[in-house]
């Protein structure tokens, strides 16, 4: 449960200094710092704060797997029993080559599937490979699975604040 938080000029400031992602430098925390007049510490208490209160979910790195050689990124889809998904979930989310796993709903006579987790490998035949590892992981729980390539990069950002509007003009 997050605690109540309210955000001063420094908390949006911060914010927004931060919502492109940090520097990549040694020290990011120093150079948001710098830019802001405050403390290194001081900017890592805030974004503690602030992400223990639910207002920044979390700091991760959101890598270009592209970028990174990753050509063949795939959602690998799968029709778990309903009485395993949460176990196997979690086994197939600790695999070392999936970055991110969770249970979705069904839609009957439309789509079966329930347990999505992502693969990326540097050609079909590397992400075909760590698929068919989790449908051996799935076993006989799974009753089918499929993998669905991206096609193109999708921008993926973070929280946005707008800037508030100057007096006298509105909202």
């Amino acid at each position: 449960m997050s605690t109540p938080c309210l955000l001063d000029a420094t908390d949006r400031a911060l914010i927004e200094a931060t919502q492109a992602g940090l520097p990549l430098v040694p020290d990011p925390y120093g150079a948001i710092a710098a830019d802001l007049g405050l403390a290194a510490e001081d900017v890592r208490a805030r974004m503690s704060r602030m992400q223990a209160a639910g207002v920044i979910r979390r700091i991760g790195v959101v890598p270009n797997h592209y970028r990174l050689g990753y050509r063949a990124n795939g959602m690998t889809v799968w029709d778990v029993d309903d009485a395993r998904v949460m176990a196997l979930g979690e086994a197939v989310g600790a695999l070392p080559f999936v970055s991110h796993c969770y249970l979705r709903p069904r839609f009957p006579e439309v789509w079966p599937y329930n347990l999505f987790a992502m693969v990326h490998g540097h050609d079909r035949a590397e992400a075909e490979a760590q698929a068919a590892e989790i449908r051996a992981l799935l076993g006989e729980a799974c009753r089918a699975g499929e993998i669905l390539y991206s096609t193109k990069i999708l921008k993926k950002t973070g929280l946005r604040l707008g800037r508030a509007p100057a007096a006298g003009q509105g909202g």
